[in-house]
């Protein structure tokens, strides 16, 4: 049995996942997802990554050296210590589809905003199926 503070698991009776834990969720979420839109901005900047196996070093090197680069991972690692804090004491299975829905609203948007994808219906209709599916299991 793991050692749970005992106000955290009277807490856990009557909802699913602390107030705390939903801030540092959306927290995480946001940084890990801008952080992935800026690796994404940054290899477009260098013209791609790993293309050919051969100059992988210069790729690197690029990225290691850009910007946008350092503050996505920058990002995209503060995030993911966020996460591990949340995973320290909320339950995963209700944090993780939060998380994850999260982030691919939030990257979906921004791909759109910073990179002009395009937001489909389909898309549109996913992320509502998506939201509503975490709704539902992370209260039952």
């Amino acid at each position: 049995m793991t050692d749970i503070p005992q106000n955290i698991e009277k807490k856990r009776k009557f909802m699913a996942i602390s107030t705390q834990g939903i801030i540092l969720i959306i927290i995480a979420a946001t940084m890990m997802s801008f952080g992935s839109l800026g690796l994404k901005g940054a290899i477009e900047a260098i013209g791609g990554f790993a293309e050919n196996i051969g100059t992988i070093h210069k790729d690197i090197f690029a990225l290691a050296i850009n910007p946008i680069f350092i503050v996505g991972l920058i990002l995209y690692g503060g995030g993911t210590l966020i996460w591990m804090r949340v995973i320290s004491t909320e339950p995963i299975s209700v944090g993780y589809p939060i998380l994850m829905s999260i982030a691919f609203i939030t990257v979906t948007g921004g791909a759109a905003f910073f990179f002009s994808e395009a937001i489909t219906i389909p898309k549109i209709i996913g992320m509502i199926v998506i939201v509503v599916g975490v709704v539902i299991a992370t209260n039952g």
